[in-house]
């Protein structure tokens, strides 16, 4: 598409994520990696939360999360997801779509090995989205966890990524007049080829 110039330019949706997050890096003051994911229960009521994106593939993006809770179990029925990531600062946002899996692999095990000890206890501890009494009850039991499992706790079961391969992929950026710039990129499946389409504001 010949008007696909500048921040937009480049035939790899994903490099285009990079380049963008790269950017808000030096210019977003807390948390650039922010999205917000879009889940659906089984009413077909929508919710959503701030989550970080941990990884950006050459295919798909990766979150964290403890596979009990709300946002995973929804996603765990549905095998889909959406989020959008909002950058104040540039002015941009993306937004995705798409068919989702678990890493529980290598992957996994090396991101939970990177965060800091009491995150890694603390991902032992929450049993997330469920109701707590008290504060003082979940500070409990990370003290029993971190009993029990020390200095090194290896990453558990529960608790792990999931990918998100996109069918659908927006890049937004702020225009004047609110005559913004939207590029849309489709695929039927994952393994099908892009289209790219601008779409009136």
């Amino acid at each position: 598409m010949t008007d696909r110039t500048g921040i937009f330019e480049g035939n790899d949706p994903f490099e285009i994520t990079r380049r963008w997050m790269a950017e808000a890096e030096e210019s977003e003051l807390n948390d650039p990696n922010a999205i917000a994911l879009s889940t659906v229960d089984a009413d077909g009521l929508p919710n959503a939360r701030m989550v970080l994106l941990k990884d950006v593939e050459d295919d798909a993006f990766v979150f964290y999360t403890n596979y009990g809770s709300a946002k995973a179990s929804e996603i765990e029925a549905t095998g889909k997801a959406a989020f959008v990531m909002h950058w104040k600062s540039l002015r941009r946002q993306i937004r995705v779509r798409g068919i989702t899996e678990r890493e529980e692999g290598e992957k996994a095990d090396e991101y939970y090995n990177s965060r800091s000890l009491k995150s890694r206890l603390g991902a032992w501890a929450s049993d997330q989205s469920k109701p707590l009494d008290s504060r003082a009850k979940l500070m409990s039991e990370v003290a029993v966890v971190t009993a029990k499992k020390g200095v090194n706790p290896q990453r558990p079961e529960f608790w792990g990524g999931i990918r998100i391969r996109p069918v659908e992929i927006e890049f937004w950026a702020d225009g004047a007049f609110r005559l913004h710039d939207r590029f849309m990129w489709s695929r039927k499946g994952i393994s099908d080829t892009w289209d790219v389409s601008r779409l009136y504001p």
